[in-house]
């Protein structure tokens, strides 16, 4: 590969939601942490898990597949929170992804994403960067433009995912327990964060 091929390439980390493979641009993801545990917060829209500490800071954890349209995750041993900075307004702020698996850092050259088609993905089109095609181009995942998905209006109303939470803090959910649901045959459930 030529040096100007690669720097033509992006990278991207996947993981999985309601068993579809997302990935969001490496530059956005800022760590990914073992799903552990999340304090609900009073008064939050249905796609707003709560916030956990990260290193002193309460940052909001968003459950993409709510937030997508689809059934709230079910979490396993492999849930992980997949800590991104987003654009929301002129601000850049941190959250938590609720993710049921992480898959891989993939690379990918320009030519191997696709636009994505009007009709057929498990999500609206408008918050999709594109398809990217994988290996032999009969599997593709699903890039997220996570900045659109976040950036409607009722994501910036959403006063948990602006401002420091001052509300007393409601129940916590504790992190799956060991026993939690082992992935059917076939799955690809990521390696433990």
């Amino acid at each position: 590969m030529n040096e100007q091929t690669s720097a033509a390439s992006s990278q991207y980390l996947s993981f999985i939601i309601a068993g579809e493979e997302y990935a969001l641009g490496i530059l956005q993801v800022k760590e990914i942490i073992e799903y552990d545990t999340v304090t609900r917060v009073p008064g939050t829209p249905a796609w707003v898990r709560g916030v956990f500490n990260l290193r002193g800071s309460v940052v909001p954890v968003v459950d993409l597949s709510v937030k997508l349209g689809m059934p709230p995750s079910t979490l396993t041993r492999w849930s992980c929170i997949v800590v991104v900075e987003v654009k929301l307004g002129q601000e850049r702020l941190v959250l938590g992804l609720l993710s049921d698996a992480i898959g891989q850092v993939i690379e990918l050259e320009p030519e191997a994403v696709m636009p994505p088609p009007s009709f057929g993905t498990p999500i609206h089109v408008d918050y999709l960067l594109g398809m990217g095609r994988l290996g032999t181009g009969k599997k593709f995942v699903l890039l997220l433009d996570i900045d659109h998905v976040l950036s409607s209006q009722e994501v910036l109303s959403a006063s948990v995912l602006r401002a420091p939470v001052e509300a007393p803090l409601a129940e916590e959910v504790p992190a799956a327990p060991p026993e939690a649901s082992e992935p059917e045959a076939g799955e690809r459930p990521g390696p433990p964060v």
